[in-house]
């Protein structure tokens, strides 16, 4: 291990405040329409009733003297009346002061209290029976253990998990009533997510609920999880909502308010050529249905009420553009009447609520390979029929807070925190849309797809310009399942699962062969390799499928 010497001590440590101040959004947040749960501050799990904490003590820091690096643990303070906490928090030093954990308490509710009493005699919260010392910063040596962190987990009750570590700066075990441990059935199973900080055999990992996505009910408690040896099993675990109402989520009037407020403008790239079109544009100008077997097309209703619904990628049906000269024009869009196609949904448990926004363009255009200071314009790689790209906005419901913003990246992409968003006005954050392929990110620039440290891989290129789309204003509501059936009537084209483009196959990799062919022998090797790492959708032209299709809609982002 490693003596406590190595670090800054709370006390020599001027950066850190001993009450920190946490991460604001730029713009007050507005008067949110009157509703059910949503932005109340407690959200009701069934038998637990929870509330956000992210007011903090610093408890112990492992910045590393002379570097930001590391991670701070803090414990929650501002705890209501009658809440218990369930852990403490951490969070890496290089990084603005955002987070949360969850308090709890015992509430069930008066129409199903009788039902609990009968079926279950153990009350929802307890105190554990011990503490396991999970580690400590001082290897056990003779120095002073003065300064030095302390981890400890809960030893629950059998029937009970434990859903967070307690960290203290002295050797002394924390009382028993400074956390509670959770009754197993109201508890899901937890994953170990990032690496926070590791040292030798020590980690600390940042975790999440195993089940998530739109039907997943684990709850993230904002605790993290630790261990001294190897292994990826979480020892704690998270809550579970067993609210079939999902109690926090926004209701219709909510949800458009949410939007208002916080949907992007996405900016293109000034010389991009294949702009966005809203699909009813798409399918008014030409936009044709095909099925396997025929070689005529039958033009599209604009509202997609012809397309086949339901059933699957069979390959029986696909969407392409029409022939002749009027086919180079619906490749271009029509910027003018895009839109943004969103779909609403529960996130962590209903804690949260993901606004996921599509955007769709008629053509995507063909890659540039950038290798060291050479561009190299690829002929056919990476072009296609319509493109179907999103952003997903996270919102937390205690507060209606945007948390995070995932942005799409071709085959997968990447969340990015709301201090770290570049915003066009008030908390409306801007997305960069790359030229031709239509990838998403947080700030211009140019992003490598391959290795970036080689500087060899697929450009994607973002600046602002004249070409944007306001999702504030410029967006339909697709779909939000939570709010029942027939609250949201859900466009025709949305239940269209097959491919929105041919298939057509060619010999892309022989394109690239020609391109490693006459570079320099001691890269070939390397750039092959990236090649070969490539999305699969690179080396072929091939339609996307439609929203619904993707695993994403139901599931959690990828990333």
């Amino acid at each position: 291990m490693f003596g406590c010497e190595c670090f800054y001590r709370k006390k020599m440590d001027p950066l850190l405040p001993s009450d920190p101040e946490t991460f604001s959004l730029p713009a007050p947040l507005p008067q949110w329409p009157p509703g059910k749960g949503f932005a109340s501050g407690r959200i009701n799990l069934g038998e637990l009733e929870v509330v956000k904490i992210s007011r903090f003590k610093l408890i112990w820091t492992s910045n590393l003297e002379g570097t930001k690096k590391g991670v701070t643990f803090y414990k929650p303070v501002g705890i209501p009346d009658g809440f218990c906490s369930l852990g403490h928090y951490c969070q890496s030093n290089d990084r603005p002061l955002r987070g949360f954990v969850l308090v709890a308490r015992e509430m069930p509710s008066e129409s199903n209290a009788a039902d609990f009493s009968t079926c279950v005699t153990s009350p929802a919260l307890r105190e554990p029976l011990d503490y396991t010392l999970v580690w400590k910063s001082n290897d056990g040596g003779e120095g002073s253990l003065e300064g030095c962190g302390f981890f400890w987990l809960p030893q629950p009750p059998e029937g009970y998990n434990s859903v967070g570590h307690l960290v203290t700066n002295s050797s002394k075990k924390p009382k028993l009533d400074k956390v509670r441990c959770v009754r197993a059935d109201l508890t899901d199973r937890c994953e170990n997510y990032r690496v926070m900080h590791s040292e030798f055999s020590f980690r600390v990992w940042s975790t999440r609920p195993s089940h998530r996505g739109m039907l997943g009910r684990g709850v993230s408690v904002g605790t993290f999880s630790c261990e001294s040896r190897p292994g990826r099993e979480s020892p704690n675990s998270c809550l579970r909502n067993l609210d079939p109402s999902l109690h926090g989520m926004p209701n219709w009037d909510q949800i458009h308010t949410l939007i208002n407020h916080y949907g992007p403008t996405v900016f293109f790239h000034p010389e991009e050529i294949y702009l966005p079109s809203s699909v009813s544009w798409f399918f008014e100008n030409g936009a044709l249905l095909f099925r396997k077997g025929d070689l005529v097309g039958e033009p599209i209703d604009v509202n997609g009420s012809n397309l086949p619904s339901g059933g699957c990628n069979d390959g029986e049906f696909w969407i392409d553009l029409p022939s002749g000269d009027w086919r180079k024009t619906i490749k271009l869009g029509n910027v003018a009447s895009a839109k943004l196609y969103v779909h609403v949904k529960p996130a962590l448990g209903g804690t949260f609520t993901d606004i996921a926004m599509w955007i769709f363009c008629p053509f995507n255009g063909s890659a540039t390979l950038k290798i060291g200071i050479a561009n190299i314009a690829l002929n056919k790689i990476g072009q296609h029929v319509c493109d179907w790209e999103h952003i997903t906005l996270r919102i937390c419901n205690f507060t209606g807070e945007l948390w995070s913003i995932y942005f799409s990246q071709h085959s997968g992409g990447t969340w990015v925190n709301a201090y770290d968003l570049e915003n066009i006005q008030g908390n409306k954050a801007i997305v960069y849309s790359s030229k031709n392929g239509h990838a998403s990110f947080p700030h211009p620039g140019t992003y490598i797809q391959g290795s970036a440290k080689l500087g060899v891989g697929i450009r994607n290129d973002c600046a602002s310009s004249n070409f944007y789309v306001d999702s504030s204003t410029q967006y339909e509501l697709a779909a939000a399942e939570y709010l029942g059936d027939g609250v949201i009537a859900e466009p025709g084209w949305l239940q269209f699962m097959r491919k929105w483009g041919p298939t057509i196959v060619y010999d892309s990799r022989t394109e690239l062969d020609k391109v490693v062919r006459v570079l320099p022998v001691m890269l070939r090797s390397s750039v092959k390799n990236i090649f070969d790492k490539l999305p699969v959708e690179l080396y072929g032209e091939d339609g996307p499928t439609g929203p619904k299709e993707k695993n994403n809609w139901v599931g959690d982002e990828r990333g």
